[in-house]
């Protein structure tokens, strides 16, 4: 009797420790919510101005690409992956405010993005090299250029590829890569260009009938333009030669039609006058 009394005044009530255990249990999971209910407000908030700074940097982006007139197919790309960039920035913000450690998101993104790198390296190679020509633009649609040891006229700049089509009508794709970092020779890109041809003519002709001949004939083709003035003069002395130079200056659509017709009217201008560029002739002496 005596111990059930002793035991009763020193044992708390079972009932007693369930009711304090559960009052622990929820100012604990009160507190749980408040705190989370604070940084769900928080991440509201920065969700809320996140998106409005989203906008306006794509608004900003989209006026620089507009001032640099970069075409319309290069514009929507980086739009929407300058879109997706800040998307990811702005949940993994979120994501750090709620508590969730960003750092196995951090990994995810970073092994996607090195096995997409390495998967498609040629064609970002590509890609980049196809921005920086869009953008700095050294040939247009239409233009005849010299690259990577083609020769043709530009009928488009894709993403990846520029394609040219040949004086022989022949298709050719440039990947835009190396064609960025090469040499680029643009013959459409001046209005005028500058025809040079040279004769070579032998020792004892009259210089000034030569010279009178070539003024003659360049004076016919109206394509010629007086200004700058056409030069008309001897180059390099040979053994037993001379060079004679032309240079005229014509619109650079003209160029290879004059550059025909020119040749052809001096050689007839030459053959009239009795005119002849010497003919080299190779001897090799053979032993009896």
């Amino acid at each position: 009797m005596l111990l059930d009394i002793l035991q009763g005044d020193i044992i708390p009530d079972k009932a007693d420790i369930s009711v304090s255990a559960i009052d622990h249990l929820l100012r604990e999971y009160f507190d749980l919510a408040v705190s989370f209910g604070i940084k769900l407000i928080i991440a509201t908030v920065v969700f809320i101005i996140g998106k409005w700074v989203i906008k306006w940097l794509r608004r900003f982006i989209d006026r620089f690409l507009e001032k640099r007139r970069i075409e319309s197919t290069v514009k929507s790309f980086l739009d929407s992956l300058a879109n997706i960039t800040f998307q990811i920035i702005l949940f993994l913000v979120i994501v750090n405010i709620l508590g969730v450690s960003t750092t196995s998101f951090a990994a995810i993104l970073a092994a996607a993005g090195l096995a997409i790198g390495m998967a498609m390296k040629d064609n970002l190679s590509n890609f980049a090299g196809g921005v920086m020509l869009l953008v700095n633009k050294p040939f247009k649609l239409g233009d005849r250029i010299i690259a990577q040891g083609m020769d043709g006229s530009v009928q488009a700049i894709g993403i990846l590829y520029t394609i040219l089509l040949t004086g022989d009508n022949r298709t050719i794709y440039l990947p835009n890569g190396p064609l960025s970092t090469g040499s680029i020779i643009n013959f459409s890109n001046q209005k005028e260009r500058r025809i040079d041809i040279v004769f070579t003519i032998g020792y004892g002709a009259d210089i000034n009938s030569i010279k009178s001949t070539l003024q003659s004939v360049i004076k016919s083709i109206v394509q010629i333009k007086d200004t700058p003035a056409p030069f008309i003069g001897i180059t390099t002395l040979n053994n037993g030669t001379f060079d004679i130079t032309i240079r005229v200056w014509v619109n650079s659509g003209d160029y290879s039609s004059v550059n025909v017709e020119l040749n052809e009217k001096v050689y007839t201008a030459f053959h009239e006058t009795g005119i002849y560029a010497p003919s080299s002739i190779n001897v090799k002496m053979l032993k009896d």
